[in-house]
């Protein structure tokens, strides 16, 4: 297995975010991944994008990323979707970068908002349309979150290792495979230890208005750039449907459908989605 990169930190407007970079003269990917999780969920897709790719993994701020915040920040879906914008600026990354996101949808609305920040895009089985909050998981966790003490006793419950492999449940849903524990344990070790990420994550939460992704899928119709949509064929949360409409709405949408696949592709197809998107930016180039 390739050795990871060592995490670099960017000052952001939020507070510093930590990224690797696995850097060379490669075309720049950004890769982008979901709530409750961090950047490792897209370490096997790095490793199978090689040399040939610059691979930028931020920790976007989530509750899982394991450097704190400035004191006081508080994030939204929108200003997440704003957030990633600003990091690539600050980064510098030019109008070559690949911008690739699963799970969450915050990459359409920095499109629909900035399509200019945005040079190619790969929407890889996330929120959309009126999808929001995602499937049941995700609008368990928008109920947890208005009941005093949901989250706290989700989160001891995603402790124990046999509860986190109930059929109908969190990561269980999102996978067609058992997320692997030692991922889990990483990913939910800021929510279970630290005050601070639990109250971003809870504000997350609440602060999430379901007209906003509707609102920037019409606006992906004047996004006149290269996009691919890749999706499961068995997802669970993120309907197969909206694939489909957002490859036709996309005035230079594509799309490829994967087997044997959930919703977290970078760990049920990692392979699949590195060739998906090696051939989207060698023909887009």
């Amino acid at each position: 297995m390739t050795q990871q990169p060592e995490p670099t930190v960017v000052d952001l407007s939020v507070g510093p975010i930590a990224y690797e970079d696995s850097g060379g003269d490669g075309t720049p990917v950004v890769l982008l991944h979901g709530l409750a999780q961090n950047g490792s969920v897209w370490r096997h897709v790095v490793e199978e994008l090689g040399a040939s790719f610059r691979c930028i993994v931020p920790h976007l701020p989530y509750g899982s990323q394991h450097t704190p915040l400035n004191p006081g920040a508080q994030v939204t879906p929108h200003s997440v979707a704003l957030l990633i914008g600003e990091f690539a600026d600050t980064l510098k990354l030019g109008d070559d970068t690949v911008f690739v996101e699963n799970d969450a949808g915050r990459l359409q609305q920095l499109a629909a908002e900035r399509p200019d920040r945005v040079g190619r895009m790969v929407i890889a089985g996330c929120e959309a349309f009126d999808n929001y909050p995602p499937g049941s998981p995700g609008k368990m966790l928008t109920v947890l979150s208005r009941v005093p003490g949901g989250i706290p006793f989700l989160i001891r419950t995603l402790s124990v290792r046999p509860l986190r492999r109930m059929p109908g449940t969190g990561y269980a849903v999102m996978s067609r495979r058992p997320v692997p524990h030692e991922l889990i344990d990483d990913w939910i070790a800021p929510l279970r230890e630290n005050p601070a990420p639990r109250a971003l994550f809870l504000h997350y939460l609440r602060s999430g208005v379901k007209t906003e992704m509707l609102e920037a899928a019409d606006a992906l119709r004047a996004y006149d750039h290269p996009a691919l949509v890749v999706w499961g064929k068995q997802d669970r949360m993120m309907p197969l449907a909206h694939a489909h409409r957002l490859a036709q709405l996309l005035p230079q949408g594509r799309l490829v459908e994967l087997d044997d696949c959930g919703t977290l592709i970078p760990l049920d197809q990692p392979r699949a989605l590195a060739t998906a998107i090696r051939d989207f930016t060698t023909s887009t180039q």
